[in-house]
């Protein structure tokens, strides 16, 4: 059933090309020049085991005879309490609900994450999760959500119309975050590139307790498409490739439950979207709803949106700042239903 959500999520040609000509300027991943793409932001701001000591016990013997001196016991270390999820736990829902401020570090026009320096964005979404606490009986998770390789309307230099970010230019917002008990999300927009092609370049971030994914199909191109011409599309074949990786390294790992989120705004976006595996207890797979327009559109868009979704899949919502008439205040959002298990701001 090919049935467009009535949002007017059109491609927003002025944002998104300037945006993606922006991209450019950004170190991209594997070379010396580089990357970005799609989006706008947020508002206004706000806000191990210790290794044990070795006892060494010495038997000195003061006699004439040979001395016995014992040697040193060395104890042992304890071992490392595995890692929680911020927030604690090993599994994400339903023991709580995530507010996420969404973008591209250093790329102020796709988000609120490129405004300014990484603390910056850190106080501004503890206070965007403390508007949203007041309506939840669940705690509300802080959370960023990463535009990590980013579309661009030219080939690039790998040819697929993308630019994945330098893992360097990430790096110091991921670790920042596991310092403030911030969940990260990071997004990917691959164009002519696969997505386990791209989530695999940022593995030593996805191996952290605190690091999840998001794929994006909006900007996942088929043959002969570019960006900027039509809404892209993925099937449940390429999502599941993935989500059978991010299981297994979650597992060879130890890790904690990770978040995988599915970006959705028409239902043509991910096709056969029944076939989805959702049975990797090592997941959380999140449809996260993207429309824009008026409430009537978006609260219309977040409906068809869940006809015929798996049980197994959690739900979503996005708002936006720049394209919402108006945009909705935290009480509105959580008034929605389904409430939403994961919001975001663009």
């Amino acid at each position: 059933m090919d049935i467009s959500a009535p949002t007017s999520h059109t491609l927003r040609p002025g944002l998104m090309l300037s945006a993606m000509l922006l991209a450019v300027t950004l170190t991209a991943c594997g070379s010396s020049s580089a990357a970005p793409e799609d989006a706008s932001a947020d508002q206004s701001s706000g806000d191990a085991a210790d290794d044990a000591d070795g006892d060494e016990a010495a038997g000195g013997d003061d006699s004439a005879e040979a001395g016995d001196s014992e040697e040193p016991d060395e104890a042992e270390e304890p071992e490392a309490e595995p890692a929680e999820l911020p927030g604690g736990g090993d599994t994400l829902f339903p023991d709580r609900r995530f507010l996420a401020a969404y973008g591209a570090p250093g790329i102020p026009a796709l988000g609120v994450l490129g405004e300014g320096e990484p603390q910056d964005a850190v106080d501004r979404v503890k206070f965007y999760a403390e508007q949203y606490q007041e309506h939840s009986q669940e705690p509300v998770q802080p959370a960023f959500e990463i535009i990590t390789s980013i579309a661009i309307t030219e080939p690039g230099l790998d040819g697929n119309y993308t630019n994945a970010l330098d893992p360097e230019v990430i790096e110091p917002w991921v670790d920042l975050a596991a310092e403030e008990d911030i969940y990260v999300v990071l997004d990917l927009q691959p164009g002519h590139a696969s997505f386990l092609e791209q989530a695999q370049l940022y593995e030593d971030f996805l191996v952290q307790p605190h690091v999840g994914l998001a794929l994006d199909p909006e900007w996942r191109l088929g043959e002969g498409q570019r960006h900027m011409e039509q809404i892209g599309s993925v099937s449940a074949a390429e999502i599941n490739e993935v989500s059978d990786w991010l299981a297994g390294l979650t597992e060879e790992h130890e890790l904690q439950q990770k978040l995988l989120v599915l970006h959705q705004f028409q239902l043509a976006m991910i096709s056969d979207r029944e076939d989805i595996d959702t049975s990797h207890e090592e997941l959380a797979i999140l449809l996260h709803a993207d429309g824009h327009g008026t409430p009537a559109m978006k609260t219309e868009t977040y409906e068809t949106l869940q006809q015929e979704l798996s049980e197994d899949i959690w739900l979503g919502w996005k708002n936006f700042y720049d394209e919402d008439s108006p945009t909705f205040t935290s009480e509105q959002t959580f008034q929605v239903d389904p409430k939403p298990w994961f919001v975001s701001y663009q």
